[in-house]
């Protein structure tokens, strides 16, 4: 297995698991529930790991696509930068869903604030996986490109054109 399909199998979990994080810990701070939001914290500090698995294999993605037809290094460089950023915000909301835990286990006060705290930055975190997803999608899915139109129908109109002749 080379860093880019690493890369592959393991940069979903940090998408997957802020969404599933967000909305566990929202159902535990609703129905005022520690376990729910202790599984949120778990899958936080999970997220966290992947996603320093996936900034240590992208490098090596990087070199394997970069010079590929309609791939590019600017749309590599925008998805590395986006990616730059939810890494960092992973490891913070992974560092404070572990004080999350102890506080939760024991039964500190602040637990319920640093809850609130948690729900925001993971919150900023959604938006950021998001782009982040389709930043990296968009290297090799030229389908979902912003120019995917006008792609497409430059391609038809040279084919037509080819027809002609």
């Amino acid at each position: 297995m080379n860093d880019a399909h690493l890369h592959m199998v393991v940069n979903h979990f940090p998408i997957i698991g802020t969404i599933f994080g967000f909305g566990i810990l929202i159902a535990g701070l609703v129905l005022k529930n520690k376990t729910l939001m202790n599984t949120s914290y778990v899958l936080f500090i999970v997220a966290a790991i992947f996603g320093a698995i996936s900034m240590g294999t992208g490098e090596g993605a990087e070199e394997f696509v970069e010079d590929m037809p309609n791939v590019g290094k600017q749309i590599i460089h925008e998805h590395e930068e986006l990616a730059e950023k939810l890494a960092v915000l992973l490891y913070v909301l992974g560092a404070f869903s572990l004080v999350g835990l102890y506080l939760n286990f024991k039964n500190h006060a602040k637990a319920k604030l640093l809850s609130f705290l948690i729900v925001v930055i993971s919150a900023i975190g959604l938006v950021l996986v998001q782009k982040v997803g389709t930043s990296g999608g968009e290297i090799r899915h030229t389908e979902i490109r912003a120019n995917a139109n006008t792609m497409v129908n430059g391609a038809v109109k040279q084919l037509e054109e080819k027809e002609e002749d």
